[in-house]
């Protein structure tokens, strides 16, 4: 790996909301937390780490101008939305909803013994008044496992929900041991995101809730250092 700027963003100086029914940890400003220095990397604006109680949930608001992708880790979330769309999202499940011109949606665990942790993501689009759209997709992470897994992309290549954005979100399960190289295109720039497990990075270990942000890369090697490490790539313009 080749690298001008690594910039490692700790779980623990993470934005905090606890409303009770709801756990969340912002590694970018959102909502009540706000802080300068923090408030996205290019068009990434927000990653949230959010964990909702049995049988509670966010009641409908709405959105726009936005791509938001959520990812189910633990548990599952049911969603509806003014598009007509009502599913549940499960483990492994992402999904995308372009806010566009506006939308209203409501998320709600389902279980009334289990919490749900997911990421919720939001993409600033590469232009405003879309029109809104849905697309959910199952991936099969074990199967998958110590290699990128394409979940979205603006062109939809290889079975990857499509975002309005010249961005590429991967996610992978390393092992432990492996090492998953990812090639960067000259001028891009890289997002890393652990979900759980602790990682190597370059001279850096990153653990659940650690983020890093790399600019002028040619590659970049991640390692896993427990038994099951699972990571998202923001590969940005």
């Amino acid at each position: 790996m080749t690298t001008s700027a690594i910039n490692v963003r700790p779980a623990r100086e993470r934005g905090v909301a606890d409303f009770g029914w709801l756990s969340s940890r912002h590694s970018f400003s959102f909502g009540s937390y706000y802080d300068p220095k923090h408030m996205g990397f290019r068009s990434l604006r927000v990653i949230n780490d959010d964990r909702v109680m049995p049988s509670q949930g966010f009641g409908t608001h709405p959105h726009r101008d936005m791509e938001i992708i959520s990812i189910v880790v633990d548990g599952a979330l049911e969603h509806r939305d003014s598009m007509g769309n009502g599913s549940v999202i499960r483990t492994g499940d992402v999904q995308r909803m372009t806010a566009g011109t506006g939308v209203t949606h409501s998320e709600f665990n389902p279980s009334p013994q289990d919490d749900v942790r997911f990421l919720q993501i939001w993409i600033e689009p590469e232009s405003l008044g879309l029109e809104p759209g849905y697309e959910q997709r199952a991936f099969d992470m074990a199967r998958d496992r110590n290699r990128w897994v394409l979940v979205a992309s603006r062109t939809g290549q290889d079975h990857s929900l499509t975002v309005h954005q010249d961005v590429e979100l991967s996610r992978a399960v390393i092992d432990q041991g492996v090492e998953v190289e990812h090639r960067v295109a000259s001028g891009r720039h890289v997002w890393i995101q652990v979900i759980s497990g602790s990682v190597e990075l370059e001279d850096r270990v990153l653990s659940e809730g650690d983020g890093a942000a790399l600019s002028n890369v040619d590659s970049l090697t991640v390692r896993g250092l427990d038994p099951e490490n699972d990571v998202l790539l923001f590969d940005l313009a």
